[in-house]
């Protein structure tokens, strides 16, 4: 057998060049033959691994990048180290009325803001416990608590849950800093660097406090000083253990775990909190169980009692408030405002202003029908369905708080049977047809038909409508009588004229029904009682009170526009006739002329500097009252007549304070000086400045106090005491009707009128529609009132002297005698311009001839 073969060495030819044994080396020498390559798996994956590690870091770097660049974009504008350090969370602005009583509170957060050292450790413990057990520890982020939740987060992705949170304390307030509240990545990352950056500038305590005052915990309520009052009427200082855990279970959701609404939930979820307490080691094992043995037992907030009616005063506040701090700091910066509101005077003002509206109401019966209308079943209502019915059926926006509603649940031909529920029971009364009789209807034209017939005129059954009820007493039954909301609308304000403190305004009927304010808004004329400046103007240049002026027929050339022809209310005429009685009878033709005497820029002066116009036009009619103005004007104005002639610039606030208690704003016009000197005696010091001279205003006041005794609101003065004065005023066909009027020490204003300018109606004027209003309201407010006159300055004397209408009581200068007129203007023709620029004498013209410097006026 041949023997195996062997292999040899490889035989390369001499002249292949890369034959291993025959290149030579360097030297010159052949080279030893190399050794033959061994790949493995792992050589193989080399470069792939090179190329993969190579990507990695490129990712790396680009992430490094995009991040650097994320980072500086998502926190550029966070807030500074410095505001972080004065940051103060949203507090409600109160309003309390001149008595100290809550006004009204304004807030876009119901906050009450309580300092941690007020703030019981149980309840600091309750909210770590659950909220952030390791908040003393962490530097504003916790990287367990963030593990922790991306873990969950992840598998339960794409499930639509919530991601569930990892914030610390510190981020929860970092987040409510931020105005983007959307779950993001980005705002996640802007809570973090906050967080961060809160955590080096306040410290724990800092951070605790802020969280405790601002989180928002259910029922409205923002802060645990407010949560305390909202769930359990009581401060926080007052909170027990188990209530402190049932306020932190709150957080994770407010309405879920409500005591009030699910108390099952909130059960659960407080005994949580304490066994987390536990775990934290802030109480002990005995002190939760002896907590959860506790019921849940909320107590509804009781709201410190505003004042009723006070919601246009109010409203106008808030609005100066707004003009001089801003919308934001009125509603968030926790202002502590005192206003001028008398809750008394306020309550007297809506009652009059109610009473007169209803009365003008009932002078012009028009039925407006049913507040509403409830279908009544196929046969007899049944008590408990009707009861159910009208229990449910809402109150019409401004009902009155003493009306109730009534439903119509049978009729016969001579009465209604009502039902209503009286102190929560159904009881029913009958509404007698022979009770309706002003509940007629008006047709299109405004034209009122006759009374109603039959009660399926006013009434059917199943309507709804107000009543004014009068509880059974002394044998007597139940009574009941319709009512309904008056289509007319009123003002009425009362100030101190010492001072300008508005005390009462009523701009409406009700807030609810229009939150225009027809005492600060409404421009309207104010007809005759514009007057007063006429004649101030009159007497500052020395005219007397007893001065007669011609009350004849007037004309005016107005040039394009025709011929201006004035006349008195009643078409009447009376020769010549005493500026006293002009005035007290409020006789247009005689306030024309003098107007025209006196010329137009000296009647605007004194209406521009009193208020009562910001810029009067230079026209007679607007002797006249055809100007706009507006209630607070003209009480402002009136004051200012009551002070004899000292600047009065009406005001709603006494003082405004920041939540630190520092004074921002204080009114003006009185102050005191010594108060302050235990050494010196008090003085109080007016410094109102002087807009006429006080004998002169004096003299006005002492003929509208003639106004009040025998002219058109005559009988009035007979009815009080202390001294008053007043001046009706009545728009051409009965538009707008005035009275405003005043005591040594308190001014009121009334103004009666439709939104939508039209006719009062036949007869309508300032003394029917508006003095009945103000006299009431007068009669309650000065009845706690000492009883004052007016004081004469010095230099004028108070003299009575008999008038064409009687006994009248004026003052006078000296130089001038009571009873003493001057000679009497004739007139001739003129124009309107001629009327505007007026005379410079200071007397009435001489009898015979023409008056040139009236224009010629006839």
């Amino acid at each position: 057998m041949a023997p195996p073969l062997q292999a040899g060495p490889r035989l390369v030819p001499p002249s292949d060049p890369n034959s291993p044994d025959r290149s030579p080396n360097k030297r010159g020498r052949p080279e030893k033959p190399r050794r033959r390559r061994r790949f493995s798996l792992f050589a193989g994956l080399i470069w792939p691994l090179r190329l993969l590690a190579t990507l990695v870091v490129a990712a790396l770097v680009a992430g490094l990048v995009i991040g650097a660049y994320v980072f500086e974009r998502d926190t550029a504008n966070l807030p500074s180290l410095e505001t972080l350090r004065h940051y103060q969370p949203k507090l409600m602005t109160r309003l309390y009325a001149a008595n100290d009583q809550l006004q009204a509170e304004l807030a876009t957060e119901r906050r009450i803001y309580v300092p941690i050292t007020r703030i019981p450790l149980v309840v600091q413990q309750a909210f770590i416990a659950v909220e952030d057990h390791n908040f003393y520890e962490h530097p504003g982020i916790d990287p367990a608590a963030i593990l922790r939740a991306a873990v969950t987060d992840a598998l339960q992705f794409g499930q639509h849950k919530r991601p569930i949170g990892a914030s610390t304390i510190t981020q929860q307030v970092a987040k409510n800093m931020l105005l983007n509240d959307k779950v993001s990545l980005r705002r996640k990352i802007r809570e973090a660097v906050l967080a961060m950056r809160m955590e080096r500038v306040l410290s724990k305590q800092q951070i605790l406090q802020l969280y405790l005052n601002q989180i928002y915990l259910g029922e409205g309520a923002y802060g645990v000083g407010a949560a305390a009052l909202a769930y359990f009427d009581k401060p926080i200082e007052k909170i027990t253990l188990p209530e402190a855990a049932m306020l932190a279970s709150l957080p994770k959701a407010p309405a879920y775990f409500d005591p009030f609404l699910h108390p099952r939930q909130a059960r659960i979820r407080r005994d949580y909190v304490l066994d987390r307490m536990v775990d934290n080691r802030a109480i002990t094992l005995a002190q939760a169980k002896a907590a959860k043995a506790q019921p849940v037992t909320p107590v509804p907030y009781t709201r410190p009692r505003t004042i009723a009616g006070a919601d246009y005063f109010t409203d106008e506040v808030r609005q100066r408030l707004i003009a001089r701090f801003g919308l934001k700091r009125t509603e968030t910066g926790g202002l502590t405002v005192h206003t001028t509101l008398d809750p008394r005077l306020q309550a007297l003002a809506d009652r009059a202003l109610h009473d007169g509206l209803l009365a003008y109401d009932r002078r012009h019966p028009s039925w407006r029908g049913p507040v509403g209308h409830i279908a009544p079943p196929s046969g007899a209502w049944a008590t408990a369905a009707w009861a159910k019915a009208l229990a449910h059926h809402p109150a019409p926006p401004g009902m009155l708080a003493q009306w109730q509603l009534g439903l119509v649940v049978a009729e016969t031909p001579g009465s209604a049977t009502i039902g209503l529920l009286l102190d929560g029971k159904p009881v029913t009364a009958a509404l007698p047809l022979s009770a309706l009789g002003w509940a007629r209807h008006e047709d299109a034209a405004g034209n009122l038909g006759p009374p109603p017939r039959r009660l399926a005129d006013v009434v059917v059954p199943g309507d709804v409508v107000m009543l004014r009820v009068t509880p059974p007493a002394k044998g007597k039954p139940l009574a009941i009588a319709l009512r309904q909301i008056p289509a007319i609308s009123g003002a009425i304000l009362a100030l101190d004229p010492a001072t300008g403190r508005v005390l009462a305004m009523s701009g409406g009927w009700n807030f609810a029904l229009s939150q225009f304010d027809r005492a600060t808004q409404a421009q309207r004329q104010p007809g005759s009682s514009f007057k007063p400046m006429v004649y101030l103007a009159a007497m500052e240049k020395n005219i007397s009170p007893s001065q007669r002026f011609l009350d004849a027929p007037f004309v005016l050339d107005m040039g394009a526009a025709g011929k201006w022809r004035p006349g008195n209310y009643e078409n009447s005429f009376g020769g010549p006739t005493s500026l006293h009685t002009a005035i007290g009878q409020s006789l247009n033709l005689v306030t024309v002329r003098l107007a025209a005497h006196i010329g137009m820029r000296s009647v605007a002066r004194v209406a521009e500097a009193f208020g009562m116009a910001k810029k009067l036009p230079l026209l007679l009619p607007a002797a006249l009252g055809a100007i706009d103005t507006t209630v607070l004007r003209e009480a402002g104005a009136y004051a200012s007549l009551d002070t004899l002639g000292l600047k009065v610039v009406p005001h709603f606030i006494d003082s405004v304070s920041d939540r630190n208690g520092r004074v921002l704003w204080q009114a003006s016009g009185l102050a005191c000086q010594g108060c302050n000197d235990p050494t010196a005696p008090p003085t109080i010091v007016d410094n109102h400045p002087r807009i006429a001279d006080a004998q002169s205003v004096f003299q006005v006041v002492m003929m509208m106090h003639g106004v009040v005794i025998n002219g058109t609101g005559g009988g009035t003065q007979q009815q009080f005491a202390t001294m008053l004065a007043g001046k009706t005023g009545t728009t051409n066909n009965a538009v707008d009707a005035w009275f405003s009027g005043f005591s040594p020490d308190l001014v009121t204003v009334v103004w009666v009128g439709f939104d939508n300018p039209r006719s009062l109606g036949p007869n309508e004027q300032g003394a029917i529609a508006a003095l009945p209003i103000w006299r009431e309201f007068m009669k309650g407010a000065l009845a706690t009132r000492p009883k004052l006159t007016f004081t004469p300055p010095a230099g004028v004397t108070v003299a009575s002297w008999q008038s064409a209408h009687g006994p009248a009581l004026d003052a006078f200068k000296p130089g001038q005698a009571p009873g003493v007129s001057g000679p009497l203007d004739t007139g001739g023709q003129g124009t309107a311009s001629d009327a505007a620029a007026g005379a410079t004498g200071t007397a009435a013209p001489a009898s015979g001839g023409v008056d040139k410097s009236l224009g010629g006026l006839y």
